[in-house]
């Protein structure tokens, strides 16, 4: 069975996206919606993918023609931003973009670079040591872990 080595990718936490896209507090930014960012996101909601911006353009761009890829960049940033997408670091270094709200965590083949969502719940006990430990407390926890799918895996046998 040959090994496969997992790169270290940097955790995207999305309570840090959101810090980051913060606005200074006396000049609040008033966010339109408008029709591309709403299909975007419907989009998002309607796959479990974790599809590319290149992906989402690619879906979206014979509905807006006029639609440019930068134009898709911005909206993902807003929707990063106010905490309704997620963003997912891949095997390749293209982000991935996760419409799912509902709390969960990731899986990601080292071979074939896909992504699951997975619905398991993590001990209770964690977080508990966490604030015993280190005096921190978590508010959101996401875990993702590293290694082969079912398919790879099969393969390399």
């Amino acid at each position: 069975m040959r090994r496969v080595s997992s790169p270290r990718i940097p955790h995207a936490d999305p309570s840090a996206q959101r810090a980051e896209c913060a606005e200074p507090a006396d000049r609040p930014r008033r966010r339109n919606r408008t029709v591309q960012r709403e299909r975007l996101l419907e989009m998002l909601r309607s796959t479990d993918t974790h599809p590319t911006a290149a992906d989402l353009f690619e879906g979206l761009r014979g509905e807006f023609p006029r639609l440019s890829l930068g134009t898709v960049y911005r909206n993902l940033e807003v929707l990063v931003c106010e905490g309704t997408v997620e963003q997912v670091p891949s095997q390749s270094g293209v982000m991935r973009y996760d419409g799912n709200p509902q709390p969960h965590h990731h899986f990601v083949c080292d071979a074939c670079g896909d992504i699951r969502d997975l619905d398991i719940q993590l001990p209770s006990a964690l977080t508990t040591r966490l604030q015993r430990r280190y005096k921190l407390r978590a508010d959101r926890v996401r875990v993702d872990f590293f290694g082969l799918c079912e398919t790879c895996s099969d393969r390399d046998s």
